[in-house]
């Protein structure tokens, strides 16, 4: 039986820094003289933080300067990360927990496939690091998300075809960018959002071990 592999999105699946987003960007849209909702947040899930710029300046009607969109995208990181610093292991998910020592235990390997340019400095805060084999994120791709680059770099890195690798998601794009990996795909969120998905839970808190371990010796 060939290895298998695990490969978790990190904002939504591991850690919740949605709301730490949409604190950010709220502020920028407010600073622009428009206001930025919970269901539009919603759409910017798995987007690159220059297209999640450009759709919140489509939604307020704006235009910027090539100069003044890079201020307000390097306004939103420090924002941002303001927020970030001030995580620590109480962040992570309910659940994740006891998945990551499971893997640990029966030595999985697993990775990290995320968008965000900041995932390494947020599993440094949450205390999860070093159980990484391999982290892939946003400096590492050039093609985001439904794009299956960073899950195919991710399967590279932990030497695992990628039939192999199981992926854990919660949004639309990063599950077709597993589908289209040809990837094992785990929706973490609503059935009627994530429908594409192989399996779908609403947290890991419904995970078994039993699952799991079926799972991974398919």
């Amino acid at each position: 039986m060939s290895q298998k592999a695990i490969i978790f999105d990190l904002d939504g699946v591991i850690v919740d820094t949605a709301k730490f987003h949409f604190l950010a960007w709220k502020k920028l849209a407010n600073d622009l003289g428009f206001d930025f909702t919970v269901a539009q947040n919603e759409e910017l899930k798995g987007v690159s933080r220059v297209d999640s710029l450009n759709k919140i300046l489509n939604w307020g009607n704006k235009q910027l300067t090539e100069e003044a969109f890079n201020r307000q995208m390097q306004l939103k990181n420090e924002n941002y990360l303001s927020y970030v610093d001030r995580m620590d292991k109480g962040e992570v998910l309910p659940g994740v927990q006891k998945v990551l020592d499971y893997l640990n235990e029966n030595n999985i390997p697993y990775a990290l496939g995320s968008a965000s340019k900041n995932a390494r400095h947020i599993l440094e805060k949450i205390d999860l690091k070093d159980g990484f084999t391999a982290i892939v994120d946003g400096t590492d791709v050039s093609k985001a998300k439904p794009d299956p680059e960073v899950f195919l770099i991710a399967a590279e890195k932990l030497n695992v075809a990628p039939e192999d690798c199981i992926v854990f998601e919660d949004s639309v794009a990063g599950i077709w960018a597993a589908n289209k990996g040809e990837m094992t795909s785990i929706g973490i969120g609503e059935e009627k959002t994530l429908y594409e998905a192989d399996y779908i839970f609403s947290d890991f808190t419904e995970i078994s071990i039993e699952f799991l371990k079926n799972l991974l010796q398919k």
